[in-house]
């Protein structure tokens, strides 16, 4: 039977497989470890997808005004709003925006190794085989 979990559990298991090495590469030179969600919006928000289905959602980051990046969350059930990266922008990066985007199939293009590096990370903390991962449930 697959485990039944809050999404502080899960929070919590994605939180901790976050690193370097789950980051995308444009954002890995700021990086550090007081602010281990820099860079991993898009990665992060796939696993979500991978574990509980939902929509992807893609908004623009801001400074003066000037698109400089783009930001990754989910929304579920079509109106809860979970963006576990939030708090990676400094106070400048104004996130605007956010439409639904449909996941192309396969795996990523882009930070595909990132992908599968936090993908693999989350599925072993909770103990689930790769393939199952509908299996969780919350």
């Amino acid at each position: 039977m697959a485990p039944t979990l809050t999404l502080a559990d899960l929070e919590g298991v994605v939180r901790a497989s976050w690193g370097p090495d789950t980051c995308d590469p444009a954002d890995l030179d700021s990086w550090r470890p007081d602010n281990p969600a820099r860079g991993q919006c898009g990665v992060t928000a796939l696993v979500l997808h991978d574990l509980l289905g939902g929509e992807l959602i893609l908004g623009e980051v801001h400074v003066t005004g000037a698109k400089v990046g783009y930001h990754y969350w989910n929304r579920f059930a079509g109106v809860v709003e979970v963006d576990l990266t939030r708090e990676q922008f400094r106070a400048e990066e104004i996130v605007s925006g956010g439409k639904v985007v449909v996941r192309p199939a396969g795996p990523p293009k882009r930070c595909r190794e990132q992908y599968e590096t936090l993908r693999d990370r989350v599925l072993a903390s909770l103990r689930v085989t790769p393939g199952t991962a509908t299996d969780v449930r919350m």
